[in-house]
């Protein structure tokens, strides 16, 4: 009788044994197993085998499939899955891959990723029959150096395809600069040739920022942003909820509240005079993906404390929607343990309800979005 459950810590003997087995290089360790068994953001579960005609029979261990899920948003990556060798044939793999997706679909979340080497066709086949989709590659990704296929399956079958938008994916090079970041992938996809480089992140953020913000360096104003796409060939169009200035909730000393309203009233007035539309009001979701419909590729302000409990506002770059998500490229990755990938960055799906609370920064509740044409 073959059974499926939740890995405990005294598997990880067995589950040493098989990674050895099944795999070459990329080779999970000991440590890894045991943090996917006792975090939050991962769930291990096994298929093992039982001798229902003895009672003292012990389990043998047939396979097991490791996801992670990212706080805050709809996604689950499929980070590996391992089947013995005398388990071969039987079904198991199968068999983990809808326990895995039923577990997903339980914490909340509406699509499955995974990576697969390219030389691996009898898996990219059974993962092509039970509806995963190939969206992508990633060139030598593998220490063997053979590269990975990048697969995707929606866990409800009613959900359409979304509506995506090819955007380079660039990450953000200090803890500040998400601003410039996000917009260098909005230039880089509307303009082919704009070259990214560390030294026009940083241009961007000295022309866009608040100076101050609620500790540490300045943020970018949504203003800032736009007249730094102007420069660059963009054409800019700010939606803020407030006409107050903004971010000066955040700070306290007098000077700094004086400073930040300054570089606003500063901002808006080069906005009128570079004639970029600023437009006082909420944007809706359906009005959001109206404007990216039409070739907008939009810059959100976020709040990012229901993924990492920071209170920081974001920038973010919305890279598509469907019926149920948005999606986004986030410019913050910092590898914290072998499985981060920056793949996990990309194409960031966040569930409709969560994206109207993320977009809300601050007691203001504030809402700001810039969008960028050609």
């Amino acid at each position: 009788m073959k059974t499926i459950r939740p890995a405990i810590l005294s598997d990880v003997a067995a589950l040493l044994q098989l990674e050895s087995q099944a795999f070459s290089c990329d080779r999970l360790n000991r440590r890894s197993f045991r943090h996917a068994i006792s975090s939050s953001a991962s769930e291990l579960i096994i298929a093992e085998s039982h001798n229902t005609d003895n009672a003292d029979d012990i389990p043998v261990l047939l396979g097991y499939a490791l996801m992670h899920l990212r706080h805050g948003t709809s996604l689950t990556r499929l980070y590996s899955i391992a089947v013995a060798n005398e388990a071969r044939n039987l079904g198991v793999g199968q068999a983990l891959i809808h326990a895995a997706e039923n577990l997903a679909i339980s914490r909340g979340r509406r699509i499955l990723r995974l990576e697969v080497s390219d030389a691996n066709h009898k898996a990219i086949g059974l993962y092509k029959k039970l509806g995963y989709r190939v969206f992508g590659q990633y060139n030598d990704y593998y220490e063997d150096h053979t590269n990975a296929v990048r697969m995707q399956k929606r866990l409800h079958s009613a959900t359409p395809a979304h509506t995506s938008r090819l955007v380079p994916w660039v990450a953000q090079g200090t803890p500040f600069t998400c601003g410039p970041a996000s917009l260098q992938m909005a230039l880089r996809a509307l303009q082919p040739d704009y070259p990214v480089t560390p030294e026009d992140e940083l241009d961007i953020w000295r022309e866009a920022t608040t100076i101050f913000m609620t500790s540490g360096h300045g943020g970018c104003h949504p203003m800032g942003l736009a007249l730094a796409a102007k420069r660059r060939g963009l054409m800019a169009q700010v939606c803020v909820s407030d006409r107050k200035p903004l971010f000066v909730d955040g700070v306290r000393d007098g000077l700094k509240k004086e400073v930040i309203t300054r570089v606003h009233e500063s901002f808006t007035r080069q906005c009128t005079e570079q004639a970029i539309p600023v437009t006082y009001s909420t944007l809706s979701l359906k009005e959001l993906t109206t404007a990216f419909d039409d070739g907008a590729l939009p810059l959100i302000l976020i709040s990012t404390f229901r993924m990492d409990q920071s209170k920081s506002p974001h920038w973010v770059v919305m890279s598509g929607y469907d019926a149920h998500c948005i999606f986004v490229h986030d410019p913050y990755f910092i590898q914290e343990n072998s499985s981060d990938s920056p793949m996990d960055c990309q194409y960031l799906p966040i569930a409709n309800d969560e994206f109207e609370k993320m977009s809300r920064f601050g007691r203001a509740r504030l809402q700001a979005t810039v969008l960028l044409r050609c």
